[in-house]
């Protein structure tokens, strides 16, 4: 017996006219003054394979002459078996998509992970599954599942690009929203330390470098695992100025002082690092180089853009990039990425 708020079905009743054919109780989907509307399912059966499921839609007058409601046939309509499931889905999933926005959705049947795309490319359906497995839940159950080697692998390389595609995303709209705020940016560096280049796929929690020294972050280098420095400044600091009378371009005050900072700070990973860190063996440092990240580029011209590669090629050990430069990086990085997930088997994450 299945309910419904406003009828209940009870189903397999021998029919009258042919003993053969089951049906449902009639539900009542209207009822008014003037018209009263009845669905009736019938189980047509099959030497072979399930019954079939038939309805029928009969639509009544009422009127005060008559003691019974007049059956209206255009507006009666019956259904066979492939109408009944259409009908079934499209009342399913307009349910389900009633309170969302308008766009094209894909149903997955949960029993045996089979999905019915229609008209929708391939492509579409592809992205769509492949942003739900950006859901940390599921990709934590997905690690515990024992799967095949080559869906492991298609599924990780899947979500490793979609996670890349997401974090550029927010990058960019960070920038583009005009955000100053260096936590913002920490927080969304110490979780891609892969914007750094292919050199650093992971990033150390430590931040401490001495007692009375910590950095923004400690990448370990991929080949060597010892350790380099990345600090962090505000967007909105300037890089470079002009000077007029010399004709040529200089690091502003606030690049000076990060410079400062950084040569103190290499020095100290050098001595508190080179056989590994107190309470951190793990962490070495030999001749480590520091990353500064520091205001924007976007509107550079290709003279100041030429400046800041020559003023970064005569520091002993240190790189100054803008937000700008690290966000070309990172598309950069996902199109080499992307490249070699459709020409090779493996991808270096």
């Amino acid at each position: 017996m299945a309910h419904n708020d406003d009828f209940t079905v009870t189903s397999r009743k021998a029919s009258l006219y042919n003993p053969k054919v089951d049906h449902s109780e009639t539900a009542v989907l209207k009822d008014n003054s003037k018209t009263r509307v009845e669905a009736v399912l019938f189980y047509i059966p099959h030497n072979t394979g399930p019954d079939e499921l038939s309805c029928k839609i009969t639509t009544y007058r009422k009127s005060p002459n008559s003691a019974y409601p007049i059956p209206v046939d255009e507006k009666s309509i019956s259904l066979d078996h492939e109408s009944c499931e259409k009908l079934s889905k499209l009342i399913g999933s307009g349910l389900k998509l009633r309170n969302e926005d308008a766009g094209d959705y894909l149903v997955v049947r949960l029993s045996d992970g089979t999905v019915d795309y229609s008209d929708l490319s391939p492509e579409l359906v592809a992205k769509a599954l492949i942003a739900a497995l950006e859901d940390k839940i599921i990709v934590e159950h997905l690690r515990a599942v024992e799967l095949t080697n080559e869906f492991v692998s298609a599924i990780k390389t899947s979500i490793h690009l979609a996670e890349m595609r997401s974090a550029i995303s927010v990058l960019r709209g960070l920038l583009d929203s005009g955000e100053i705020s260096e936590s913002f940016y920490q927080e969304w560096c110490f979780n891609n330390s892969w914007a750094f280049g292919s050199a650093y796929i992971v990033r150390d929690k430590v931040r401490n470098i001495s007692t009375s020294d910590s950095v923004d972050m400690l990448l370990p280098r991929l080949m060597s695992g010892y350790r380099d420095i990345v600090e962090l400044k505000s967007p909105k600091f300037e890089v470079l100025h002009f000077d007029d009378s010399h004709r040529d371009y200089y690091f502003s005050a606030e690049v000076s002082k990060v410079i400062g900072q950084c040569h103190r700070y290499l020095d100290v990973l050098s001595e508190e690092a080179s056989g590994g860190l107190r309470d951190h063996s793990e962490i070495v440092s030999y001749c480590p180089r520091a990353i500064v990240v520091i205001g924007r580029s976007h509107i550079w011209d290709e003279e100041k853009r030429k400046a800041l590669h020559g003023l970064n090629s005569r520091l002993n050990g240190i790189q100054i990039m803008t937000y700008d430069n690290l966000l070309a990086q990172c598309e950069q990085l996902l199109s080499v990425v992307s490249y070699q997930d459709e020409t090779d088997d493996e991808i270096p994450f």
